[in-house]
């Protein structure tokens, strides 16, 4: 039986502590992205985050990708929420960043745990029909 994997890059077994250990990775990697974006000029607080979240949760499970977005909130509101590196009270805005943020990830999150689901069962043959089943009509 091969192992799953999507372009020759091998899925990480959920809740291992590598699958963790890249969370923190795509954390770090997309706080840098971000922190360029915001020094040239923009105000989207989460929006390199959010395909990284993705990507995470295709590649090492929806375990690692929570604990990317948990860890991802207070990281944004310190460094990238004026005054920056600092917390202080939210806006009404930045709570509504943040709030839309959670939405946004709860289900980039459950797209990308059904997308790795659906991998896997392709990489394990397919689903193989065993027998009729009551939803099929029989005339």
């Amino acid at each position: 039986m091969r192992r799953a994997e999507l372009f020759g890059v091998p899925l990480v077994r959920p809740w291992s502590w590598q699958a963790f250990l890249l969370g923190f990775a795509v954390v770090g990697v997309s706080a840098v992205l971000q922190g360029i974006c915001v020094a040239l000029g923009a105000k989207l607080y989460f929006a390199v985050f959010l395909p990284s979240l993705f990507v995470l949760g295709f590649v090492a499970g929806a375990p690692a990708a929570i604990f990317a977005a948990l860890l991802t909130i207070p990281l944004v509101w310190w460094a990238f929420i004026p005054p920056f590196f600092q917390f202080t009270p939210l806006s009404s805005a930045s709570a509504d960043s943040i709030n839309l943020f959670c939405l946004l990830a709860v289900l980039l999150i459950g797209l990308a745990d059904l997308c790795r689901e659906t991998i896997t069962i392709i990489s394990r043959g397919g689903l193989t029909r065993s027998g009729e089943s009551a939803a099929t009509n029989s005339q």
